[in-house]
């Protein structure tokens, strides 16, 4: 189905096409209808099929034109944040509506200054979220279309105490959306706490959406691990690549280390600053360095154009992990290469991970192609 079959703004349409998008995913198409009515909604489906529009669409469609924040939208991360603000701030342009971004890493007085404007929708993190609600900067009363993304990263992140501080301080009449890849209890809790009724929508992930993406894994000895990435890093010669690590230690070592053997290279983890993060990202869209090794949270709804490679340094904890990971390489049509390097110690969640998959990987014996 296309955006305009589902009555999408003629303006709206034109901007999605002009970047690419024509046809509804599966969640756009049994959310946005729904939404419309107003009725609470669980969204239950993984990274990459194209939730943030189906929550942005019907509701910019249902804000007014007054200068009151009507709509909040709360993410785990700034890097989700920040990915989810820039699709929405070319969506109000064309409306003429107001977003503002609030999040760790930003200028409070800047903030704070455009809170003063009450924007119609506010994105953001739950912990600057509170920072201004607790020093009076931020008024939700009139808020009456919440989303919350990625509620079970929130969960592990610790954040659903606030989150459930900042649904309080919403309209008592609200539109309550959650999306979230997995269900646990606590999140449960949460939408039995805030919501009506909700309807539930669940989208059955997809392997073919990974039919693009060449996956291999290199068995290696640890004390030869990082000889091997360099090996593969020389023989692939990506043009853009990720090398996602566990840790942000062996994010930052592994980074120090290739930058020695002189590769292109920098870092992304949770140890640095929001306007260092933006700077290492903006050289990595521009390609301005050819590898990033970053960790998993970091990395959270990252997404840039050109990446060819992905690289587990380490075996990914699960099976949504490691999707999201190789989910940064092989989009919109293009081939891609995802390459994780096993150890002994690491064949039980490599196991884990093929099963969630339902495929079995091959394993290449040499460093080459």
């Amino acid at each position: 189905m296309k955006f305009n079959e589902l009555k999408i703004n003629v303006e709206v349409c034109e901007l999605l096409k002009r970047q690419g998008i024509i046809d509804a995913t599966p969640v756009q198409e049994k959310v946005i209808p729904t939404a419309r009515t107003g009725r609470d909604l669980i969204i239950q489906a993984k990274t990459g099929t194209g939730k943030t529009l189906a929550f942005l669409l019907p509701t910019f469609e249902r804000i007014k034109k007054i200068p009151v924040t009507q709509a909040l939208i709360i993410a785990p991360t700034r890097e989700l944040a920040t990915q989810i603000s820039k699709v929405a701030a070319q969506i109000a342009k064309i409306l003429e509506l107001e977003t503002i971004l609030i999040c760790g890493g930003q200028d409070v007085e800047r903030e704070k200054n455009k809170l003063r404007h009450s924007p119609q929708i506010i994105i953001g993190t739950p912990g600057r979220l509170l920072d201004h609600l607790r020093r009076g900067t931020i008024k939700l009363s009139n808020a009456n279309k919440i989303v919350i993304d990625e509620a079970d990263e929130l969960l592990k992140l610790g954040f659903i105490e606030d989150v459930e501080l900042l649904l309080r301080e919403t309209a008592s009449d609200r539109q309550l959306i959650l999306c979230s890849a997995t269900m646990p209890l606590r999140i449960r809790q949460l939408a039995a706490d805030f919501m009506s009724k909700p309807q539930e929508i669940f989208i059955e992930p997809k392997t073919v959406t990974l039919e693009n993406i060449n996956q291999v894994i290199v068995k290696v000895k640890p004390e030869k691990k990082f000889n091997r990435l360099v090996e593969i890093l020389t023989a692939e010669n990506p043009y853009l690549a990720i090398i996602f690590c566990a840790t942000k230690e062996t994010a930052s070592k592994l980074a120090l280390e290739l930058a020695t053997q002189k590769f292109s290279v920098d870092e992304l983890h949770g140890d640095l600053t929001q306007q260092q993060r933006n700077f290492v990202m903006k050289k990595f869209r521009e390609a301005s360095i050819q590898f990033l090794v970053a960790t998993d949270i970091a990395a959270r709804g990252l997404d840039v154009e050109g990446i060819t490679h992905v690289i587990s340094y380490d075996v990914p904890r699960d099976v949504e992990t490691y999707i999201h990971r190789i989910g940064r390489t092989g989009r919109a049509g293009q081939a891609g290469t995802a390459i994780m390097l096993v150890t002994n110690d690491e064949v039980e969640r490599l196991r884990r991970i093929e099963s969630g998959i339902k495929k079995s990987i091959a394993v290449r014996k040499s460093a080459r192609k």
